[in-house]
């Protein structure tokens, strides 16, 4: 007796979210901060109390602050409870409107993993940690005489802030990989650089308690953490780029505060210009009739648009870290000029007052200066360095050439406006101006206000005309400048050929090829076509090997000649073609010209139109289906772009944490990853709870015939570790019912690289080698076990080839393959991966 086809939805297509998104996010917090007590509770008492002592506007009073907020002073005049009452007051109105974003997104979110009572517990040891552990370090620092924490001594905090960065750190335990790493960059970065940047008490008292959350994260958790392993290369292009954004930012949140004192502070205005002070131009005044003329020009300089230049250092970098954030290898090198030009500039600044500073007994002052100036863009570049490889993707030679042509071209006119334009207006300048004193000049135009003092005297702008000039050069290149990198590092990846990617693209799709004829679309394929252009062949060259993605497509007649038309266009160029991961079709092709031929793969493919779950070869899959509906766990249809940022982010999640686990890097060539996935012609299939959280996702490549897709191809799998455990069953099930009901012939789960099933032709040494080889490999990246899976689906097993014409140049393929496969291998993974094969 047969049970029933079990009752399965088809995945469905959810419409657009609807309403505002800011009252979306609203009422996801309202709804979040509802199931999170504590959060809710501190909110509301932060500001009841700071209504009923007055304190909302500028933080407590004189009078108050020394009983409820905790410094050195409040300490040391026997106040043992201020470390805990300090949590139930701010600074001022800035401060609780950030305090209370900061708990209403980390709060809940805590109270959710930890629960209630302990993220109570964690937050008022955090609070009691951080405190007496920052305080005693400006104790320290005071008994060893640092001018900085001299300057500190006298200040008191309050704040829950401080507690909840340490709620945090330990938080980070908790989270996924992806997750884990950035709210450690983040809890570490936001309150580093406030502590060297702007440099009160709080900021050290907060750095105190991250390190200490950290600690006691790491001492929980030992147990269970699992070692480390290096992130991918688009999560390690974030990190840097925050990185790089968090230095930027410094010097802009330093400029908020009129009493920032941090160690990173003390050449700041070389980061973020300040105007003259009243103070600055008197004392200018009275040195001489020529400075005097400089610091006016500075005021009236920062009293019109021309004090945009004043941010031109972070507003650079900030679009320099979205060049990063993609990958660019241009960015990175744009990045790296720049850091480099900082420390050319500080350490030649530091070089010319050596004499002044070592004379009048300032050697360690000098020293605490190198120190402090040239840690932030050292370290920089160390990273930079370090991370190099992750940034290899380039943009097309037409956009760089654009790029250079437009950004040259707008600083050549502006200087040559500047001194044209100039000589016409000589008398509007002090001294009058001639052609080599305005070309002095030029490099005041384009550096921020504050490097004016660095530079040779120039003719001053005196006149109406000459000003406006003066303003509007500097602004403009830049506006230019920056706008262009920007819009060129925020263009989409494309192929090295767009042209021909684009006819290849219209070939497949007209008129069709294999199941995986859809790799070739994607990024790193270059493209041979017949001289009918009724057939193509996507190929990459790694040394001089030409390896084939797939077979050739286009045409039916025109695809079985399109082997040797290859060979031939490869014999031309003195490659070695090699065909990887074809079908029958092109083995029968190959071995006409006495090619070789090897099974490379298995191909496993799944007929749709008879298909019904029935049977106990089915059990395991209608166990899925049936499990999937009693969590309320459905199916849902999206392309990546459409995509809730949501769902986009888990996605990305999900896919960091299996590569971190695996601690190699992910397989490229003919197994796709995140890039791949962005083509609206992909389909997503997403298996998602009642609270939106992904559980796990398959993507769906078309295969075409005629113009239309008849069949679907497997590519991405990707499940959450803690997530319902057959979700890829429930998937690719749900999948084969959809694309049934949409009429399609078949899908395929695709091949399983050095897997293949018993029986499948004869048994060679060279097969039996590559037998060999995928037994290795089993325990790293599981090919056999993804073919056992693949078979409860009861699939049609179709071997898949790879054809070569020269078995001298099988080294070479090998060495071509493995590259094609492992792009961004390191040395590091490479030994790891040895380690593994050899346990």
């Amino acid at each position: 007796m047969t049970r029933a086809e079990p009752v399965a939805p088809a995945p469905v297509r959810p419409g657009p979210e609807t309403g505002s998104p800011a009252l979306r996010v609203l009422a996801r917090l309202a709804a979040q901060l509802r199931r999170a007590p504590v959060t809710l509770t501190l909110i509301v008492a932060l500001w009841v109390v700071g209504a009923a002592t007055g304190s909302l506007g500028t933080g407590p009073s004189d009078r108050l602050l020394p009983d409820v907020g905790v410094g050195l002073p409040s300490l040391e005049a026997g106040h043992w409870w201020t470390p805990v009452s300090s949590l139930l007051w701010c600074s001022g109105i800035g401060a609780y409107v950030v305090t209370t974003l900061l708990l209403a997104v980390l709060g809940p979110l805590a109270e959710v993993r930890f629960g209630t009572v302990r993220t109570a517990a964690l937050l008022v040891a955090g609070q009691v940690a951080g405190t007496l552990l920052g305080t005693a370090v400006v104790r320290l620092g005071v008994a060893a005489d640092i001018g900085w924490m001299q300057a500190i001594q006298d200040q008191i905090a309050v704040g829950p802030t401080i507690g909840l960065f340490a709620v945090a750190a330990v938080l980070s335990y908790r989270l996924t990989v992806l997750w884990r790493r950035r709210l450690r960059l983040l809890v570490v970065l936001v309150p580093l650089v406030m502590m060297l940047y702007v440099g009160h008490l709080q900021g050290v008292q907060r750095v105190a308690a991250v390190l200490a959350g950290l600690a006691g994260g790491a001492l929980v958790h030992r147990r269970g953490g699992r070692r480390p392993h290096r992130a991918s290369h688009t999560e390690t292009r974030v990190l840097v780029a925050l990185t790089l954004a968090a230095a930027a930012i410094g010097p802009l949140v330093a400029s908020l505060y009129q009493d920032a004192i941090g160690p990173f502070n003390t050449l700041g205005d070389l980061y973020f210009s300040h105007v003259p002070s009243g103070g600055q131009v008197a004392a200018a005044c009275q040195e001489s009739a020529q400075a005097c003329a400089r610091a006016r020009s500075a005021v009236r300089f920062f009293d019109s648009p021309g004090r945009l230049m004043a941010a031109l250092a972070p507003v650079l970098l900030l679009v320099l870290a979205e060049g990063l954030r993609r990958g660019l290898r241009l960015a990175w090198w744009i990045t790296v000029a720049t850091e480099l030009a900082w420390v050319a500039v500080l350490w030649w600044l530091l070089a010319i007052h050596d004499d002044d500073l070592t004379g009048g007994g300032g050697t360690g002052l000098l020293a605490e200066l190198i120190g402090e100036s040239l840690l932030l863009p050292v370290a920089m570049l160390v990273l930079l360095v370090l991370t190099r490889r992750s940034f290899d993707q380039r943009l097309p030679e037409r956009v760089e050439r654009r790029l250079a042509v437009l950004v040259g071209g707008t600083f050549v006119l502006c200087c040559a406006a500047y001194v044209g334009i100039g000589l016409l207006l000589t008398r509007q300048y002090r001294p009058h101006a001639g052609a080599a004193g305005l070309a002095a000049g030029l490099p005041a135009e384009f550096l921020p206000p504050s490097y004016d003092a660095l530079l040779p005297d120039r003719p001053i702008a005196a006149g109406g005309g000459a000003q406006a000039l003066e303003i509007t050069v500097g602004v403009l290149f830049w506006a230019v400048t920056l706008v262009a990198l920007l819009v060129a590092f925020r263009r989409p990846a494309v192929h090295t050929d767009a042209e021909d990617t684009a006819r290849a693209r219209a070939l497949l799709t007209g008129t069709g090829g294999s199941t995986l004829s859809f790799l070739s679309t994607w990024d790193g394929n270059h493209y041979w076509f017949d001289e009918e252009g009724r057939a193509a062949v996507p190929y990459r060259v790694v040394a001089t090997v030409a390896l084939t993605t797939g077979d050739p497509f286009g045409e039916p007649g025109a695809r079985r000649r399109a082997v040797a038309g290859f060979a031939r266009h490869c014999d031309t160029r003195g490659w070695t073609p090699c065909f990887y991961s074809v079908t029958a079709q092109v083995q029968e092709e190959a071995e006409a010209l006495g090619w070789r031929t090897l099974q490379v793969a298995e191909d496993t493919v799944v007929p749709l139109p008879d298909l019904a779950f029935t049977g106990k070869k089915w059990q395991d899959v209608r166990t899925s289906l049936n499990k999937a509906g009693k969590q309320g766990i459905t199916a849902e249809w999206w392309t990546y772009r459409e995509a809730p940022i949501a769902v986009r982010d888990q996605i990305r999640s999900i896919s960091e944490e299996w590569v971190s686990d695996k601690g190699l890097p992910e397989m490229g060539f003919t197994l796709g990853g995140l890039a791949e996935l962005d083509d609206p012609a992909v389909r997503l299939l997403v298996a998602v709870d009642a609270d939106r959280t992904v559980h796990g996702l398959t993507s769906w490549m078309p295969v075409y015939e005629d113009g239309a897709p008849v069949g679907w191809t497997l590519d991405f799998m990707r499940r959450r570790a803690e997530g319902f455990r057959g979700v890829m069953e429930f998937l690719i099930a749900s999948a084969a019912l959809g694309f049934k009901e949409e009429g399609a012939r078949f899908l395929s789960l695709s091949g399983a690289p050095l897997a293949r099933a018993e029986g499948d032709g004869p048994v060679t040494p060279l097969q039996r080698m590559l037998d060999w080889m995928g037994g290795v490999l089993e325990p790293v990246y599981g090919f056999r076990s993804l073919l056992a899976f693949k078979a409860k689906f009861q699939p049609e097993y179709r071997p898949m080839y790879m054809v070569y014409p020269d078995p001298a140049a099988l080294p070479a393929i090998t060495r071509a393959i493995g590259k094609a496969y492992l792009p961004h291998m390191t040395p590091a993974q490479g030994v790891r991966l040895m380690r593994k094969l050899s346990e």
